[in-house]
């Protein structure tokens, strides 16, 4: 049970914020005493001789690195207290719409907004479990839309710390037609696409989760569910964790219980380092959340970003979230080894190939099978995935 929070959102001033920003903020400054803001224009054969008298023997000796052995844990997925499904398609929470503002600048590809629906604590979810949202109206054969699946990008507390809102990371992709007009995902006559944690979802009519679901607005929600992706319970272990665009959602919600929360049962005391790979640095989400919580735990928290379109290696490669971690191979390598070291990865599914490649070469070192080690960490949960 949180007793107190140190942090808070304050949103910014611009035309894709709600008209209720003022008294959300208001209402924000009076629960926390450190401010965030959204950006608002943001944008790693030994040989042996032994002699005795007369007699010489040489030998060479190579000796391989066993894979480490497993020390079995609690699941983090049989704790009594995970609700999952409470609501269903047939018998959903009607939620409402409390904030939605975009984060992303506005010369990058695409609209990333943060969404806050309320929920009124009848939604009672865990840090890395999602959300269902079913839109209204219908699709092109006259049918009820089907739920889209989204990862919830706030803490079990929510953003305000009240247990009775939940927080969403929504892109709105936003792209020119064959008559060379921009096209956002909203027009109500078109086809269009939105992305949501778990890939690309087709909309033909009603709201879509961006900038035109206004303050106010019902929302549909069913759920919670997933129990992949919810924190360990080891307050010392250390966390790594790789995400792409609003894959980031996952570990905003993480990093807030760890750094911008007071728990009376919980106390990070571990390593969190995060890899964010986006294409712009004015598509960097949370980025100002980030730095603030470096700057409040710098020997807890390590944060790297990875800008694709405006980065490179020595190389001259693209930095891709798997070439910024390169950078860090061995450092990593020796954290995978280790029985408190926890993977989550959530976002594009090209990554987690980029990844393999890297502690393939690594592994072998060692004298181990990357791909069968993984899946002992799979095993033990500390290798955790949601890609698309």
């Amino acid at each position: 049970m949180a007793t107190s929070l140190t942090a808070a959102v304050s949103l910014p001033s611009s035309k894709s914020s709600s008209s209720s920003t003022s008294a959300l903020s208001s209402r924000t400054s009076s629960i926390f005493s450190d401010r965030i803001s959204f950006p608002k224009n943001s944008a790693y054969t030994g040989g042996i001789s032994v002699s005795n008298n007369a007699v010489t023997i040489t030998s060479q000796v190579t000796t391989t690195e066993a894979a480490p052995v497993k020390v079995e844990k609690i699941s983090k997925k049989d704790d009594e207290g995970i609700v999952v499904n409470k609501f269903k398609p047939k018998n959903p929470y009607i939620g409402r719409c409390l904030l939605n503002t975009k984060i992303t600048g506005d010369d990058a590809p695409g609209e990333t907004w943060h969404m806050v629906f309320t929920t009124e604590g009848e939604v009672p979810y865990r840090e890395g479990q999602s959300i269902g949202i079913i839109p209204e109206g219908v699709d092109k054969n006259g049918k009820p839309h089907k739920l889209r699946l989204y990862s919830i990008a706030s803490s079990a507390i929510g953003d305000f710390g009240d247990s009775k809102t939940v927080s969403l990371c929504v892109k709105r992709l936003v792209y020119t037609n064959d008559q060379g007009e921009e096209v956002k995902g909203d027009e109500a006559s078109i086809l269009n696409y939105m992305h949501c944690n778990y890939g690309p979802l087709m909309l033909y009519s009603g709201y879509n989760l961006d900038g035109d679901l206004k303050p106010g607005s019902e929302v549909t929600i069913t759920g919670p569910i997933g129990k992949e992706m919810l924190m360990p319970k080891d307050p010392n272990a250390t966390i790594i964790m790789l995400g792409t665009g609003t894959g980031i959602a996952p570990f905003r919600s993480f990093l807030w219980k760890m750094f911008f929360e007071k728990h009376e049962n919980y106390k990070f005391n571990g390593l969190a380092w995060l890899f964010l790979g986006v294409p712009t640095s004015s598509s960097l989400l949370y980025k100002e959340e980030f730095e603030l919580m470096k700057e409040k735990a710098p020997e807890n928290f390590r944060l790297d970003f990875a800008v694709s379109r405006e980065q490179t290696n020595d190389k001259g490669e693209k930095m891709y979230i798997q070439t910024r971690m390169a950078q860090y191979a061995e450092e990593l390598w020796e954290l995978l080894k280790k029985d408190n070291t926890f993977v989550y990865m959530c976002g594009l599914k090209g990554m987690e190939k980029g990844i393999d490649d890297i502690m393939v070469s690594l592994a072998a070192k060692d004298g181990i099978d990357w791909l069968e080690y993984k899946r002992t960490l799979k095993k033990a949960e500390q290798w955790n995935v949601e890609v698309y």
